[in-house]
């Protein structure tokens, strides 16, 4: 603000290295707030409705949508495309977030539930919170974990150096992953992953710390000339499935999506250079 010149003592503009004295006036011109960003009704081409009640609506997100409307991001959104096709979602939380209690990458596909009444945000934003939530991914990395099935603990938190991704870093949040090998092959293998937590790029960030990246996920590391022989222009993940508690009828429901043709034909290759 003072390299502004927007900060006055006794009515002088200063610099941000001048001194004080006891008893002067400070001035301060404070900038304009940033405008709240707005939920933009627009169609998502490929966004399924897998299930939809008074309480919540659960969809399947494609590749390249964001859950909601953030800044620098001015592509399509779950809830822009549930506002397009008629959607009432919660008003709890900011504008552009109403009804998310969950949030997916914009890079990966899969299921995702959005609360539609103000009982139904609370519920499942606790449930969430404390854990409660069977939170199941399917992700092709690279080369073969071992053990075949087992637990990553590793305190996740920004990248130091390169904005937008996230590392693991001793001060950085708690993080849990579960996984177990399905599929093995020569260059990649198939992995069932249970969230204990939800850290942003858990997933991605854990396996890339084993030496195992998601096939496709240059930002961390996995490898461009297997990424252009299974045909991928993004990471290899997919929320296969979602449980929860019903916030309404207290029923454990579960929710599941299919791999996106782009998954199932990198996976499809993959098979067949085996055979």
């Amino acid at each position: 603000m003072a390299a502004a010149g927007d900060v006055q003592v006794d009515g002088v503009i200063v610099g941000k290295s001048d001194r004080l004295t006891s008893g002067s006036r400070i001035d301060v011109v404070m900038p304009e707030p940033d405008k709240p960003l707005e939920i933009v009704a627009e169609p998502v081409p490929g966004m399924r409705v897998i299930h939809d009640d008074a309480a919540l609506v659960v969809v399947d997100k494609p590749v390249g949508v964001a859950a909601h409307a953030a800044a620098g991001w001015d592509g399509p959104t779950v809830i822009g495309g549930l506002a397009a096709a008629g959607y009432g979602v919660a008003t709890s939380g900011a504008a552009e977030r109403q009804g998310i209690v969950h949030r997916l990458d914009v890079g990966t596909s899969g299921v995702m539930v959005v609360a539609k009444g103000e009982h139904a945000y609370s519920v499942l934003k606790r449930a969430f919170k404390e854990r409660t939530v069977a939170k199941t991914y399917h992700a092709l990395v690279q080369g073969l974990p071992d053990p075949v099935v087992g637990t990553i603990e590793a305190p996740i938190g920004r990248h130091p150096r390169r904005d937008g991704l996230y590392a693991v870093r001793s001060e950085g949040k708690h993080a849990v992953t579960h996984y177990e090998v399905l599929e093995a092959y020569r260059s990649a293998s198939l992995v069932e992953v249970n969230l204990e937590t939800g850290r942003t790029h858990q997933i991605r960030v854990h396996m890339a710390a084993t030496k195992h990246p998601c096939c496709g996920d240059l930002p961390y590391g996995a490898d461009p000339v297997l990424a252009r022989k299974l045909g991928l222009d993004r990471q290899w993940l997919h929320a296969v499935r979602l449980g929860f508690t019903h916030p309404e009828s207290g029923d454990w429901v579960e929710f599941e999506s299919e791999y996106p043709q782009d998954l199932q034909t990198a996976l499809d290759r993959l098979r067949s250079a085996q055979g």
